[in-house]
């Protein structure tokens, strides 16, 4: 296998190592993760979502002039909106969502306190509240009223939300029958109650919240969503409500609003046409009465009774003149009313009759361009005002078609002027030809003619009034409804699949990424690859942590700990196999204190004296003794005693460890105040010799080379250093110490040991372990 694949493989399973090793952490936050998960869930307010589509319908005779059509396209009569896109801003507007609000009562809202958390009843809530004020007070109250409900006839309410608890506080609750009026600051109310719904239960607490209807507006104009595809007329709203039955309602009653406007609009363009033919009629029946009465008198002051036996001297050509003097005449007379409605109406929000009977196509063309623009101004100002651009170029608009349509009946009145004179000169031409006829008689046709145009007028003008008066009634809505609203049976949230993966990626990737960011702050020695990495000398063995109280081995021993020091004993004796002496001296240091230099001597030692060595330990680290301690041992007198005092032997100094024959130890004795000059003397050199004479195995406790010298004045009596290392103690940078003392050669035949490290999988140590011991259940192999 290459190196690179190998390293790569080996990192893996370190990396899986290290996660295994903090499973409880991990699993710990994965349920409290879960945990919060549950909770969120049991506790929200769950959201559904009502949807609704309907089509905005299109005149499909509204079709523009190519004047008009061409001029839109520049300058300021530039109009990039859609239809689509305007109507979508007027189902928003504030106006509509503001009648939905008052005529669904939506600023009244009633809450029943459940076992988990409180549930809006909107159709049948368990009371009523009805007002004495007036509505414009109530749209404005801001206020919340809880109530217990006692009983089927009694109830008790308060301002405050003390009804929660179990004692009341009589001098914030009072109590009423249903159906009494109760007295507030903002008015007077009665409740009733609605049994057999849920909360109206004896005991059962509803809360009623009365909110501004502007502010129950506001929360709706963003609650609202309209979308629409700019290829189509299609619309499609969606609500999002606790309440499945008040979001369905609330879009089919904006739905029906918007309708309403709608033809709302379109009635104001047949209330005018109506107004108008109504004012012609009264102007035209005045006219024709006057005719009538004269035409009477005339008949009257000349005896004219008989003038159906003179109708042979008319000509046939002289009847068809007449007629076209009739058309004539009318088309004058409605371009007069005509002009003159303009005239009288300057404003931009007026609309003009679309349909009198001027025989114009382009006139009638205008007129509906010109209503159509009217209505969409209008529109457009519910929701913004004069200085709006697109208002402001639908007003440039208007008045360009009014000036346009003004041009046309001037120009349409000069033509019909001139036909008229013409046929008045014919007419004059054939009544001269009727030289017979009476003056009277001519007198009495002049009057019958006028007679006839006023009649022909007025008949006119009574069919218009009467097709719109049937126009009236039959406005059509402009959105057609594909959908009607319709709730989703799930909830869009909270959704407990979602929160709850998401909370078990969250209680994984919170342990996860902590571990890894404090493995990767993390500059401790943690194993053996990291010290091969700093130091290049023989790595001798690692020392697992104990989970016993107990420091020191015993003889029969089967823990990873006694395991681990048998092997250390070997790998020393095999590196110490060169040396020709029958007694090995073996010198314990570390870069800095605590790191179990004398725990390792001391475990060494008893290691080697178990195996029937005579082995001595000599504590040569005389400022901070700790051999004493580990084995229990007074050491007053000791090595600092022997060097000072040339009278005392080894034998003086040397102590006898109990219940151990191979074992003997010489501690460190007084601490003196000049430690470094004391181990430079010959004494010490005098009782190496000596001890190397009855001994198989010398362990010396040394004091840390990183922190003082004393070590290495004494490097000189070693036939092998075990440099101790401890994991997760020392930082990877101090190991340069180490190193310099392996590459430099200033402490004989070292090689490194790892003391504290964990071992969790393989076979570890206490390879002798009892085999009958089970694994628990939460252990990784």
């Amino acid at each position: 296998m290459p190196q690179n694949t190998q390293n790569t493989k080996e990192s893996i399973i370190k990396a899986v190592e290290l996660y295994l090793a903090k499973w409880k952490f991990i699993l710990l936050c994965l349920i409290i993760a879960v945990g919060i998960a549950y909770v969120k869930v049991r506790y929200s307010t769950f959201e559904y979502q009502a949807n609704a589509t309907i089509k905005i319908k299109e005149d499909e005779n509204s079709q523009k002039l190519s004047e008009i059509s061409s001029l839109q396209n520049y300058g300021l009569f530039s109009n990039n909106f859609t239809n689509v896109t305007d109507e979508i801003e007027i189902i928003k507007s504030r106006s509509i969502i503001s009648q939905v609000v008052q005529d669904l009562n939506l600023n009244i809202s009633y809450y029943v306190s459940g076992k988990v958390k409180e549930e809006e009843v909107y159709l049948n809530p368990p009371v009523n509240i009805n007002f004495f004020v007036e509505d414009s007070i109530i749209n404005h109250i801001n206020t919340n009223l809880y109530i217990k409900i006692i009983s089927s006839e009694k109830f008790e309410m308060s301002t405050t939300n003390t009804m929660k608890v179990l004692e009341f506080d009589s001098g914030v609750t009072t109590s009423h029958n249903f159906g009494e009026k109760v007295t507030s600051s903002f008015g007077d109310f009665i409740l009733t109650p609605n049994t057999n719904t849920y909360g109206s239960t004896p005991g059962s607490l509803v809360e009623i919240h009365i909110r501004p209807v502007h502010s129950v507006v506001e929360s709706y104009l963003g609650k609202i969503k309209l979308a629409s595809d700019p290829t189509s007329n299609v619309v499609k709203l969606s609500l999002t409500e606790a309440n499945k039955e008040k979001a369905r309602l609330i879009l089919n009653k904006l739905i029906e609003k918007y309708n309403e406007d709608v033809i709302n609009d379109k009635e104001q363009i047949v209330k005018a046409t109506s107004d108008f033919i109504n004012n012609r009629l009264n102007v035209v029946s005045n006219e024709l009465e006057q005719v009538d009465f004269t035409a009477e008198n005339l008949q009257k002051n000349n005896r004219l009774t008989a003038l159906s036996s003179q109708a042979n001297i008319f000509l046939e050509s002289e009847k068809i003149n007449e007629e076209k003097i009739i058309n004539t005449s009318n088309q004058i007379q409605l371009i007069d009313y005509m002009s003159d409605h303009l005239s009288e109406n300057n404003s931009n929000s007026d609309l003009l009759p679309p349909d009198v009977g001027i025989a114009d196509s382009d006139v009638s063309q205008i007129t509906k361009i010109h209503n159509e623009l009217v209505l969409k101004r209008n529109r457009i100002l519910k929701n913004s005002s004069e200085k709006n651009p697109v208002v402001i170029n639908l007003n440039n608009e208007i008045m360009a078609l009014k000036a346009n349509l003004q041009q046309s009946l001037s120009n349409i009145r000069s033509a019909n002027k001139i036909t008229l004179d013409n046929l008045n000169q014919e007419d004059s031409r054939i009544r001269g030809q009727i030289y017979s006829a009476p003056g009277k008689e001519r007198q009495f046709r002049d009057i019958k003619r006028q007679q006839d145009i006023k009649e022909s007028l007025y008949l006119y003008l009574l069919e218009k009034r009467e097709e719109t008066a049937i126009t009236l009634g039959m406005s059509s809505p402009n959105a057609k409804i594909i959908d009607y609203a319709y709730t989703l049976d799930s909830p869009i949230s909270p959704k407990p699949k979602v929160i709850y993966l998401a909370a078990i990626l969250l209680g994984l990737l919170v342990p996860f990424s902590v571990i890894y960011t404090r493995d990767l702050l993390n500059n401790t020695i943690q194993d053996k690859d990291d010290v091969l990495k700093a130091v290049s000398a023989p790595f001798i063995g690692d020392i697992p942590k104990s989970n016993t109280k107990s420091k020191l081995i015993k003889k029969i021993d089967y823990s990873p700990k006694a395991e681990a020091f048998r092997i250390i004993r070997t790998n020393a004796h095999f590196l110490l196999q060169d040396i020709e002496t029958e007694c090995k001296t073996i010198f314990v240091t570390s870069t800095t204190s605590q790191e179990g230099k004398s725990h390792t001597s001391i475990n060494l030692a008893s290691s080697f004296s178990f195996s029937e060595k005579k082995t001595l330990i000599v504590e040569t680290d005389i400022r901070v003794p700790r051999v004493n301690d580990y084995l229990n041992i007074k050491g007053d007198v000791g090595l600092t005693n022997y060097i000072s005092d040339k009278s005392l032997k080894v034998e003086d100094v040397t102590i006898k460890v109990k219940d151990n024959p191979f074992l003997d130890v010489i501690p460190s004795g007084a601490i003196p105040p000049n430690p470094a000059e004391l181990l430079m003397s010959d004494r010490l050199k005098h009782l190496f010799d000596t001890v190397k004479k009855k001994y198989d195995y010398i362990i010396v406790d040394t004091a840390a080379v990183g922190l003082v010298t004393d070590t290495l004045l004494i490097s000189k009596f070693a036939d092998m250093f075990i440099y101790v290392v401890s994991a997760n103690n020392i930082d990877k940078r101090q190991l340069h110490i180490a190193q310099t003392m392996y590459t430099e050669k200033r402490l004989p035949n070292m090689a490194v040991l790892l003391n504290g490290t964990l071992h969790k999988r393989g076979y570890g140590y206490g390879y002798g372990n009892n085999p009958n011991r089970k694994k628990k259940w939460y252990q990784f192999k």
